[in-house]
């Protein structure tokens, strides 16, 4: 019996691909050239002029005067604070605007390295329709993000739903969580993993008790399907839902090799909360538990083992998250060939 979660058909097919793939991701980079021009980062507050804080308001950073050099987006967190990193030195453009409100611009000079925390911004009131700006709210501009990685499909074929190449990505709605679980779940290649599972567990007579035929292959398909609900609902619906976590892997891409490989192992452990924060992922972390529990219910009585057996297949689970992140740092990238769009969507 083996813990399923919601990247474990994933985990499966890419061990297929076989060491090749992985050692194209080790070919040694280009040693970077030198430049005194260090990049900085960008950040602020967002608030009405009461003083209340505004969540979901649109930020956009750009250079003066039409240099299209520079232009990004995000949306302001629950706390309306918002941010940029990595930004090139040089001179930069806020434009802020939220529904309701009249749109605030405002101008300043990054230095070489600097953290830039910028003034509150605080807006004021629309009090005519020529000081509306119509934008997205921020469940819009999530489910626009969440269509972009639905597209995302390993060598065209295998769903690679779970990851966010984009690193300012907006949170999801519950209802957008369970949206994407049932998608990964419905999706045929989950089928095709589960049969194969199931197929594997026949030929080699585990889980003895259901015997042999088509009814013992139905009943290790049903089990092998169960692992599979049971491991994605828990942990990427139902319990990031209640704790307010964000189920899906955030692609570093930059930095050092060792500093990436410990950002994919440790996000088995962390994650990003709705609020933006890095926060021990409990919602991996208990929900590995909860579906190792869950498999007791419907497996062979002989093959139950109890406490032992669920934070066995426990430290399963979230071994195969640890696994997949590597694989999502280091390799399924140059295997995807339709990424989510990194920009952030626009009104």
């Amino acid at each position: 019996m083996g813990f399923q979660s919601k990247s474990a058909p994933l985990i499966l097919a890419l061990f297929t691909l076989g060491w090749t793939s992985f050692c194209l991701s080790q070919t040694p980079e280009p040693m970077p050239v030198s430049d005194p021009q260090l990049s900085g980062s960008i950040s602020g507050i967002v608030a009405d002029q009461s003083g209340a804080v505004i969540a979901g308001a649109q930020i956009r950073l750009t250079r003066p005067g039409g240099n299209q050099s520079l232009n990004q987006q995000v949306l302001s967190d629950g706390d309306g604070q918002f941010s940029f990193a990595g930004i090139a030195p040089g001179p930069f453009q806020l434009t802020i605007s939220s529904a309701g409100f009249a749109t605030l611009t405002s101008s300043g000079l990054l230095h070489s390295g600097e953290i830039d925390v910028v003034p509150e911004a605080a807006l004021a009131v629309a009090t005519n329709t020529a000081d509306l700006e119509v934008t997205l709210t921020q469940t819009e501009v999530a489910e626009e993000q969440v269509k972009a990685e639905e597209k995302q499909r390993v060598l065209g074929v295998l769903p690679n739903f779970y990851v966010s190449y984009d690193p300012h990505a907006v949170p999801l709605s519950p209802k957008q969580k369970f949206n994407l679980a049932w998608k990964t779940l419905e999706d045929p290649f989950t089928f095709v993993m589960v049969a194969g599972s199931a197929g594997v567990e026949q030929a080699q007579n585990h889980f003895a008790e259901y015997g042999q035929g088509a009814q013992g292959y139905a009943k290790r398909f049903g089990a092998n399907y169960a692992d599979a609900t049971a491991g994605t609902l828990i942990g990427a619906a139902i319990l990031p839902s209640l704790l307010k976590q964000d189920p899906r892997y955030f692609y570093k891409g930059t930095g050092s090799t060792p500093s990436r490989f410990l950002y994919a192992i440790a996000n088995s452990l962390i994650c990003k909360g709705d609020n933006g924060r890095w926060q021990v992922n409990y919602s991996n972390i208990l929900g590995s538990l909860a579906a190792g529990g869950v498999s007791n219910l419907y497996y062979p009585s002989q093959d139950r083992n109890g406490a032992g057996l669920t934070f066995e297949n426990a430290a399963i689970g979230i071994g195969a998250t640890a696994i997949g992140n590597v694989f999502q740092e280091f390799v399924i990238k140059r295997l995807t060939p339709k990424l989510a769009n990194n920009a952030a969507a626009k009104p």
